[in-house]
């Protein structure tokens, strides 16, 4: 924990807050404050009730951009720590609450559809807007934004543009930076900031990538202008085969995608990740999912090159019907966290992932690396009851790669995170980075990933770290995230080649 800079005391932090703000936008009730001081990295801890994070003074419900500004005024003038969020779904510990006395900014409330612009196809929205709603409104008209996460139903613009976020149509639509035609954001001091929404500029850099996958610790973004494209989905073509291993697999992809074709979908899974989604037809190989989409001309051609390449390789075909089924479920929403969380009580288990990308190159040798240094190394090994990995998001250059992780929890709650996820999520960033990767593909750094965050960067890493002293010279933004902190987070993570060497602590988190 990081102690307070404030000169303030929590009471009168709180008194302040009511003076800006209706009783209506301030939050107090301690079990509100305990959810709010975590995100879905603690998620086993949260679900017995343990929360080790400081409590914050409050949660505060903006409902306006000049609400925004006035809550950071008032955090930068008295060193009051902030951390924005919205759709609350992060993963990487990016909302935890590391500083005492820390305010949780929430922009959710914000969730107004500004404009749907179909000649100019774009939409502006508030930051609150959930993704869901969004393309609900813009399907009736028979478009769509092409983002989908897995986290749809819940996503929030504010934090999907904020980390950025990919959906699983990524190959053909782009990543959220690829949709982010102009925003609004406030930064400490309450200056607000508009970056016009234009087609394309050369004015100078591109002003918008400070913005977007700030993570919070330089602004807020309280409105989105986002690109949008008809949509067709009477016209989808499901393709899924059944290959030997993954370099036949990366081989497939690799070719559909640099003979330039972008399925909507380019997706390959390991043996063991199969089996967790597709074991009515996988037979414990790999499976290789395609999906064409977009105009009828478009998916036919896409359609006769995935065939193309498939058929250059040795293969089972799969049942379309089977891949088509397995795409119309691809979302998960309250329901499935609940269940989740049911199952995690009842029976001691848990997955996690970890995503980090590398050149067309790399990216098996990558594989194949952390596959063995988990099974050789890891002291736990005999606890994971899954090890696999799947690529989901495929580029001219490269792919990403999810590597998934489930395991029987041999520790209390408290241990969980230093036991198992830690030490595991270390050697695939430590693999990502020793491969010429990516240590993160889309998730955020959050908190959790901040140990590397130098030596992903490289030399250009003051050029991140100077954004940090310029916009956020007081220090109030999101401590701990994107940029490392003494004591943001538990000793174990903070020095995660320590803990290998150790061989896993079995100490408290702390």
């Amino acid at each position: 924990m990081i102690d307070s800079r404030s000169p303030l005391t929590r009471s009168q932090i709180l008194d302040q807050l009511h003076s800006i703000l209706n009783p209506g936008q301030i939050e107090t009730d301690e079990s509100a404050l305990q959810e709010s001081s975590v995100d879905r990295f603690k998620k086993y801890q949260s679900a017995h009730g343990i929360f080790t994070a400081p409590l914050p003074v409050a949660i505060v419900y903006a409902t306006s951009t000049a609400d925004v500004a006035a809550v950071l005024a008032f955090a930068d003038e008295n060193l009051v720590n902030i951390v924005p969020r919205s759709g609350r779904t992060g993963t990487e510990g990016g909302l935890e609450t590391s500083v005492a006395d820390t305010i949780v900014l929430d922009v959710s409330r914000m969730n107004q559809v500004l404009s749907i612009d179909p000649e100019n196809m774009q939409v502006t929205v508030e930051a609150g807007v959930t993704l869901q709603t969004l393309e609900d409104q813009l399907r009736e008209q028979g478009l769509t934004t092409g983002h989908s996460p897995q986290s749809k139903p819940l996503a929030q613009y504010g934090g999907l543009v904020s980390t950025r976020s990919i959906g699983q149509f990524s190959t053909l639509y782009g990543a959220i930076e690829d949709m982010v035609v102009g925003l609004e954001t406030v930064f400490p001091g309450g200056r607000v900031s508009r970056i016009k929404a234009v087609p394309r500029r050369a004015a100078g850099p591109d002003i918008r990538h400070i913005v977007i996958g700030n993570e919070g610790a330089l602004s807020v973004i309280t409105e989105v202008t986002l690109k949008v494209f008809r949509f067709y989905p009477e016209n989808n073509e499901f393709h899924g085969a059944l290959v030997d291993d993954m370099r036949t697999g990366i081989a497939i992809l690799r070719e559909v995608i640099t003979n330039g074709f972008r399925p909507s979908v380019a997706r390959l899974y390991s043996p063991e990740d199969a089996n967790q989604h597709f074991s009515h037809f996988s037979q414990g190989k790999c499976v290789v999912v395609l999906v064409a989409e977009g105009p009828e001309s478009l998916v036919r051609a896409t359609s006769e090159e995935i065939t193309r390449v498939v058929e250059q390789h040795e293969h089972d075909t799969v049942d379309p019907t089977l891949i088509e089924a397995w795409f119309d479920n691809l979302n998960w929403g309250p329901e499935k966290i609940e269940a989740e969380k049911a199952a995690m009580l009842d029976s001691q288990h848990l997955g996690y992932t970890t995503e980090v990308s590398a050149d067309w190159s790399q990216v098996a040798d990558l594989y194949d690396a952390v596959i063995r240094r988990i099974r050789e190394e890891y002291p736990h090994v005999d606890d994971l009851t899954m090890l696999g990995g799947h690529s989901s998001h495929s580029y001219q250059t490269g792919t990403n790669m999810y590597f998934v992780y489930d395991y029987r929890i041999d520790a209390s709650p408290e241990q969980e995170i230093e036991k198992y996820h830690v030490p595991l999520n270390a050697i695939i960033v430590e693999e990502a980075l020793r491969h010429g990767g990516s240590m993160v593909h889309h998730h955020g750094i959050g908190k959790y990933r901040t140990p590397w965050t130098e030596q992903e960067h490289g030399s250009a890493y003051p050029v991140l770290a100077a954004l940090k002293e310029t916009f956020d010279p007081n220090g109030i933004m999101n401590k701990g995230t994107v940029f490392p902190a003494d004591g943001a987070i538990q000793p174990a993570a903070a020095q995660p080649q320590h803990h290998q060497r150790d061989g896993g602590s079995e100490g408290s988190a702390s």
